[in-house]
């Protein structure tokens, strides 16, 4: 991560960006068997009774769950390239999982998966040609898609599309855990961007209305940093 030294307003920008991205991480890392393990009992259960009554798609759900399981495993441990492609124990990968049961519901997680474990290894286009077939649902996926779309974007510098999914993720639903670490992701890159007007508006909502959170403390600091800008 950058040292802390001799920066101007713009290099603290960036740094700030760097370390917004890595304490969602550590977010995402201390929650994610809540997050994702409520997400894949999500995914599993979306078209209900139709799944139930279909003699094909019932029984390829069911195997596409058992052989879902190894991947996650791995991809728990961090080990985001052999979940994607050598889980272990004869299991697919996500790669091989997304291309196998693409009409089950189970499609959404192993397309989810996939995209976050290229996000994880840097391979940011593949990451956000797999975060594309995702379609969310529910009032915690549709964050953390675009979320993980506009930090791929912002990697490649693709800063307008990186703006517009944080966009989506923060407008989609409210989720405080979640949601504002997006919100505040959205700021600092307006910041950086040197769009100061809507980065101080995003600063100032994270202040007044969520005051005890751990991002409202970090907006006021930016806040008066871009003061005059």
């Amino acid at each position: 991560m950058a040292k802390r030294k001799k920066k101007t307003p713009s290099t603290d920008t960036l740094v700030d960006l760097v370390e917004a991205r890595e304490n969602a991480q550590d977010f995402f890392e201390r929650n994610q068997n809540y997050i994702l393990g409520g997400l894949t009992v999500v995914v599993l259960l979306i078209g209900g009774t139709f799944f139930y009554n279909n003699l094909y798609i019932k029984p390829k759900q069911k195997e596409a769950v058992g052989q879902m399981w190894k991947a996650e495993e791995q991809f728990f441990k961090d080990s985001f390239s052999l979940a994607l492609t050598n889980p272990g124990g004869g299991y697919q990968g996500f790669v091989d999982l997304e291309k196998s049961y693409g009409g089950v519901a189970s499609h959404n997680a192993t397309s989810y998966y996939a995209g976050i474990s290229y996000l994880n290894m840097g391979q940011y286009e593949a990451a956000i040609s797999y975060l594309k077939d995702v379609k969310p649902k529910g009032n915690i996926l549709p964050i953390m898609k675009h979320g993980a779309m506009g930090d791929a974007y912002s990697e490649l510098g693709k800063f307008d599309e990186a703006l517009s999914q944080y966009k989506k993720a923060i407008a989609t639903n409210k989720n405080e855990a979640i949601t504002l670490i997006y919100l505040l992701r959205y700021g600092m890159l307006n910041e950086k961007l040197e769009k100061y007007g809507e980065a101080r508006k995003v600063y100032q909502q994270l202040v007044d209305e969520y005051p005890t959170s751990l991002m409202a403390k970090d907006a006021e600091k930016y806040l008066i940093r871009t003061e005059g800008k």
